[in-house]
């Protein structure tokens, strides 16, 4: 949480010094805003990319993929609600999560990427683009 400072005599305690520590303290990845995320591993083969993307308990129809300025955007938007009622006692409890993740891939075919959720991995296959040379050889005399 705290870095080591060097002691330095009778001046240790320096304004700078006082705001440094203030800083290190509150922007220390402790008090960080949790933010849920989901893992992810991205491999680039000579003629795709291929993502998994680690998903439990998550239906595909919370799940939103998109490709946008060279970006693969995976969104998941679940909302849990249980509802529970006995004579005089009602019972009611929400959680909702959102997460975001996106990705740069470059010369994608966007119009062949497929997608499949096979227990709680969604898997991504994502072409590239055939790049076609029209160019020639010219020789030099």
């Amino acid at each position: 949480m705290f870095s080591i400072k060097p002691f330095r005599g009778n001046n240790w305690l320096r304004p700078r010094d006082i705001y440094d520590m203030f800083d290190e303290f509150f922007n220390d990845p402790f008090f960080a805003p949790y933010t849920p995320t989901f893992r992810t591993d991205v491999k680039e083969t000579d003629d795709a990319y291929l993502i998994e993307a680690e998903l439990p308990g998550v239906n595909k129809d919370e799940i939103k993929i998109e490709y946008v300025n060279d970006r693969l955007i995976i969104s998941v938007n679940k909302d849990d609600n249980i509802n529970e009622e006995k004579e005089n006692y009602i019972r009611r409890e929400r959680r909702m999560t959102s997460m975001r993740r996106s990705f740069y891939l470059e010369d994608v075919d966007d119009e062949k990427i497929s997608a499949k959720l096979e227990n709680g991995i969604l898997k991504i296959h994502v072409p590239k683009k055939e790049i076609i040379s029209h160019g020639r050889v010219i020789e030099i005399k």
